[in-house]
């Protein structure tokens, strides 16, 4: 199986599945004398960590972060850094009876037609574990941003039920299962997910993730569209159907003037009036907040009986048992966190080697962005 790195500058290529000994990545690209230590890189894994609460997986891993490579007495070599977590809550036994049944919405069907061989054991290669190690990159992927880069996800959306905007508040996406701004959509969430879980079913949800304090000049016009890359890393995500920059699919719907970010000059600096474009224009980040969402699809290991196949072509109804999220798009919140680091810091150094440490703005002598 090939495809298993992402990026160009930053790249990282990640190993390992579901239920074996360990997985891991190896981070090549990340610039020399960065501080780093596994205690940079925990608290992004224990945010996406399994079995926190009764909307998750109850599968007990501590994924605790072990750094083998790239790091001496505290600072990042040059060279590649290597990262690994063991796996040690794996229950194999759980997946027995489906290893010749082919799961409605998981990539069994596809990854046998495609390579004639797979791994059942909570779906191999494919499975949502591999995303713990995109996290552990985008923990060294902020590093590279630095400080002034601000990173934040929250879920908007559980199935049909929407976060309101006036409520929104970035302090509450810390004080609940959900990674929720919304504390009352939030408490009506627990009711709904809860009812849910019980039936053995699951929903979907819709992430966002937010980037402050991006300069501009990052991304290039045509094949290395920032925009286009950021919609390629979060797309990759498992279970992930759908994503947007900006207004998104609601840019359709709207009327040009409503949907262009108009600007004026404030003491010398150009202050847009909207970001209707999610900090992105013709693929080039323009100093204001970067904004993506994505559409995470229903869990699809559910305990309501669905309609299958197996090997042999027989028809069966078939019942997922074992330990899955009744949501997976709550624990996606990091892990799209940490995708749009990745992709910023791979954009960041590209632009580095083209343009030097900062973007030229000897053609605008007398203007300075600010971000809306």
């Amino acid at each position: 199986m090939s495809h298993n790195s992402f990026g160009h500058l930053f790249r990282v290529t990640t190993w390992g599945e579901s239920h074996g000994p360990a997985i891991g990545c190896v981070i090549d690209g990340t610039p020399p004398g960065l501080h780093l230590s596994e205690a940079d890189i925990q608290p992004f894994l224990d945010k996406r960590r399994p079995g926190q609460s009764k909307f998750t997986t109850q599968r007990q891993e501590p994924d605790q972060v072990k750094i083998l490579s790239g790091v001496y007495e505290g600072l990042t070599t040059g060279t590649p850094i290597a990262l690994m977590i063991d796996n040690v809550d794996q229950r194999s036994k759980d997946y027995s009876n489906i290893a010749a049944q082919f799961r409605p919405g998981h990539a069994d069907i596809a990854y046998e037609l495609k390579y004639g061989f797979r791994d059942p054991r909570g779906g191999g290669r494919s499975s949502a574990r591999e995303t713990a190690m995109r996290v552990a990159a985008g923990a060294v992927a902020r590093k590279v941003l630095g400080g002034q880069v601000v990173i934040r996800g929250a879920m908007v959306a559980l199935g049909s039920h929407w976060v309101s905007q006036p409520r929104w508040d970035w302090d509450e996406v810390e004080k609940n299962p959900f990674f929720c701004p919304d504390p009352v959509a939030a408490e009506e969430w627990e009711a709904v997910l809860d009812s849910i879980r019980k039936q053995g079913s699951s929903l979907g949800a819709v992430i966002e993730v937010v980037a402050e304090g991006v300069k501009p000049g990052l991304g290039a016009p045509i094949y290395g569209k920032l925009d286009a890359d950021i919609a390629a890393g979060l797309m990759s995500i498992n279970a992930v159907k759908g994503v947007e920059i900006g207004d998104g699919f609601a840019a359709a719907a709207a009327r040009g003037e409503d949907n262009a970010d108009e600007m004026r000059m404030d003491e010398g600096d150009v202050q847009f009036l909207a970001n209707h474009a999610g900090g992105i224009l013709g693929g080039i980040s323009t100093g204001q907040p970067i904004v993506a969402r994505f559409a995470v699809k229903p869990t699809s290991s559910i305990l309501t009986p669905v309609r299958a196949v197996d090997r042999a072509g027989a028809e069966l109804e078939l019942v997922t048992k074992g330990r899955h999220d009744p949501c997976v798009g709550i624990r996606a919140v990091p892990v799209g966190e940490a995708m749009l680091a990745c992709i910023l810091a791979d954009h960041l150094l590209r632009h580095r080697a083209q343009n030097g440490e900062t973007p030229d703005t000897a053609r605008l002598p007398n203007l300075r962005f600010t971000k809306l």
